[in-house]
């Protein structure tokens, strides 16, 4: 089956069938196919134009009949090919939208990721045991410090007197 016919009929792998519709990866490279394939109908059908140009710029006034078909011809090529470039605009922008739905995807599965090693993390925890040992640790300062106040103040030996 020709990669046109298994886009249009849905044809595709079997890990895609029976999960529900394609992967992101699978739709991407579909699409970016797709993108290949009008590109190169798109350069096909500029060629095909300025073949049609030459055979009428040939025929000039010469053969009108031959100049007026070449014309029509390039015409019909120029339509198809304003076709090509709507339905590429198109394909582009849902190919970005699938590329940023899926990254904004794994941004969230990661996310998920780290809250669940948070839970972990915070699961032996207990937030009382936690105020306490900060009290411990505010009284152990406070009773350092005095012992450095102690240490610092000067022995003034005789230097205080009680009048």
């Amino acid at each position: 089956m020709s990669k046109i016919s298994k886009f249009f009929k849905g044809g595709g792998s079997a890990s895609s069938k029976g999960r529900g519709g394609p992967s992101p990866q699978e739709a991407l490279a579909r699409l970016r196919e797709t993108e290949e394939m009008l590109s190169k109908k798109q350069e096909y059908l500029e060629t095909r134009i300025e073949r049609e140009l030459a055979i009428a710029r040939q025929h000039g006034t010469k053969n009108k009949r031959a100049a007026l078909q070449a014309l029509k011809r390039k015409k019909r090529y120029e339509k198809q090919l304003t076709q090509i470039d709507g339905t590429l605009s198109t394909i582009e922008f849902q190919r970005e939208a699938l590329e940023n739905s899926h990254t904004n995807t794994e941004v969230l599965k990661n996310m998920g990721y780290a809250a669940q090693a948070m839970k972990k993390v915070h699961e032996n925890m207990d937030l009382n045991k936690i105020d306490d040992l900060m009290q411990d640790i505010t009284e152990q300062q406070d009773v350092a410090q005095e012992i450095s106040d102690a240490i610092s103040n000067r022995a003034g030996f005789g230097d205080e007197f009680d009048e």
